[in-house]
């Protein structure tokens, strides 16, 4: 897509097609959820939104022809400390069980802070290059990698303040909560650098006491919680209603989020509300990863998948809980591919949760809704007063914006164009060759 962006501080980009449902406070007219207007941008902030048309004659201006403008993106639920290991790692398997062996075995050989920083760097590229700017990772933290990885991730998260805001949850099996010195030691580092407490959730047979001392810990130490949660095709397995009653057992009043949640989706009607009902009078959010989720679950040699591995996205979202669409793992051996681009992941996540029909407000799982789960509401929507932190793109509807990877799209940050080029894969060769 050729186009020149005004270089002046102040300036219209004329007849942009806006989602709606990322423009609070527009009072513009919507069809389908999108809405034609002009954006006055000055001093790298939206100063108006205005009808098309409406914008100045004499202030200097591009004429977008209807093109797309949404907000950066918020991607909520990563792993950019394993990213990129598929080369030197592979998972032959494709499977859940064969990707926990294959990260074990690399984390363990190969998980030095200069090889975390290396990949953590290359992941952070790619996404800026797509347009997010805000972004929560979830580091490997069993000992003695909670203190490599959390140092790095602090170094990154300095360096990269201006470009991406990023958060880091600690990702470790709950029943390692027991080891009392190696869990103190990890919430001194978790506080020290400003996580979340996080975790790996499953059935056992003493639950219940393992989350009340998380909960207990984190309400102790004014940390929110980020849990993986039910990420398995078994029916038998919910300790989603284990966490949500274990939240308002405990009065915790922190924020909590659950990822995956896919067996609430095996569950009959009557089970599935039940748990519904209880994540939202407990007040969590959930987020779905369908691309992980379908690329693991239900996989076995020579037998096509017959489960789409996501949780109900539509039933949660209708009884109010908040929900959104992530990315989760890049090029390891969780998921093969992927590139930490939000636009692959909702073009993605409309296909296969069916979020379409209609898709007015669409966009918002993976721009606000996520934003305001990670607690930065003024990211992910289209404002006056607020960032013009923004991503231009070759298409004038849905269809359109659906029906192609979007690869020719503009990001704008502060109001100025970024340079778009991907970093090269043969910067990741040293760490494969060793």
């Amino acid at each position: 897509m050729r186009l020149d962006l005004p270089k002046t501080g102040r300036f219209a980009l004329r007849t942009a097609t806006l989602p709606a449902a990322v423009t609070p406070g527009s009072a513009l007219p919507a069809r389908e959820g999108l809405s034609s207007a002009d954006l006055i941008v000055a001093d790298g902030r939206i100063e108006a939104i205005l009808p098309a048309g409406a914008a100045p004659a004499d202030i200097e201006s591009v004429d977008l022809q209807r093109r797309m403008v949404w907000p950066c993106f918020a991607d909520m639920h990563t792993h950019i400390d394993k990213g990129h290991i598929w080369d030197r790692q592979p998972n032959p398997t494709g499977d859940f069980d064969g990707a926990l062996a294959a990260v074990r075995a690399d984390r363990e050989a190969n998980w030095t802070a200069r090889d975390v920083e290396t990949r953590m760097d290359f992941s952070l590229r790619c996404a800026y290059a797509h347009g997010t700017s805000l972004l929560r990772t979830h580091l490997d933290s069993l000992a003695p990698q909670h203190r490599i990885s959390f140092e790095v991730f602090a170094d990154m998260r300095e360096r990269w303040k201006d470009r991406i805001a990023l958060q880091a949850a600690a990702l470790f099996p709950i029943d390692a909560i027991d080891d009392d010195a190696y869990f103190s030691d990890l919430v001194e580092v978790v506080v020290a650098n400003g996580g979340l407490l996080g975790g790996v959730t499953f059935p056992l047979p003493d639950l219940d006491r393992r989350l009340d001392i998380l909960f207990r810990t984190a309400a102790d130490n004014g940390l929110d919680i980020d849990l993986h949660v039910d990420e398995t095709q078994d029916a038998n397995v919910l300790t989603l209603l284990a966490i949500a009653q274990a939240k308002l057992r405990n009065g915790f009043e922190g924020a909590v989020t659950v990822g995956h949640c896919c067996s609430l989706a095996r569950q009959d009607d009557d089970k599935a509300k039940a748990t519904i009902d209880k994540v939202r009078e407990a007040g969590l959010s959930v987020v779905s990863l369908p691309m992980c989720n379908m690329y693991l679950q239900d996989r076995h040699p020579g037998r096509t998948p017959r489960s789409r591995g996501v949780t109900l996205l539509h039933e949660l979202r209708a009884a109010g809980v908040p929900v959104a669409v992530s990315s989760d793992n890049t090029r390891d051996p969780f998921y093969a591919y992927g590139d930490l681009d939000m636009v692959e992941v909702f073009r993605e996540a409309v296909r296969i949760a069916h979020l379409d029909h209609p898709l007015d407000d669409a966009a918002k799982v993976v721009t606000s809704l996520p934003a305001d789960i990670l607690q930065v509401p003024e990211a992910g929507r289209i404002a006056e007063g607020l960032g013009a932190d923004l991503v231009i793109f070759n298409a004038r509807s849905w269809s359109e914006f659906l029906s192609r990877p979007q690869a020719d799209r503009i990001v704008m940050r502060n109001g100025m164009g970024i340079d778009r080029r991907l970093p090269d894969y043969s910067e990741l060769d040293p760490l494969t060759k060793g």
